[in-house]
């Protein structure tokens, strides 16, 4: 896999692992990041568990990726980062603009564009 592109898998792994290990540690930091009011011990359990979950599970499938060359986890990643995304499409469709949902939305593109040229880069 090309140098640039490694490093720019690298660097959506860091930024990922920065927001899992947040939600999972101090779910309570995240509550502005997320636009988002935990609700109770339930709520912060949902922070922890449920977005600090898929963002630590993302990560473990791009560090094997990174460690083993075997690149299929960056499908996964690219499909949840998708899901993601289609939700936040849905969100502007059903909800409305707001400018505020443009950077995450930015940047979730930008990890699926790497994670998908990597992955096509290592020829399958």
């Amino acid at each position: 896999m090309d140098l640039a592109l490694n490093i720019l898998v690298i660097v959506a792994t860091v930024a990922l692992t920065a927001l899992g290990l947040m939600s999972m540690f101090a779910p309570r930091r995240m509550v502005a990041n997320f636009a988002i009011e935990p609700v109770g011990t339930p709520g912060l359990s949902t922070i922890r568990s449920v977005i600090g979950g898929l963002f630590l599970a993302s990560v473990a499938l791009l560090v094997i990726g990174l460690t083993t060359g075997q690149t299929l986890g960056y499908v996964a990643v690219s499909i949840v980062m998708a899901a993601v995304t289609a939700g936040r499409i849905i969100g502007i469709l059903a909800d409305g603009f707001d400018k505020a949902v443009v950077p995450p939305l930015v940047v979730e593109l930008a990890i699926i564009a790497i994670l998908m040229t990597a992955y096509t880069s290592t020829g399958m």
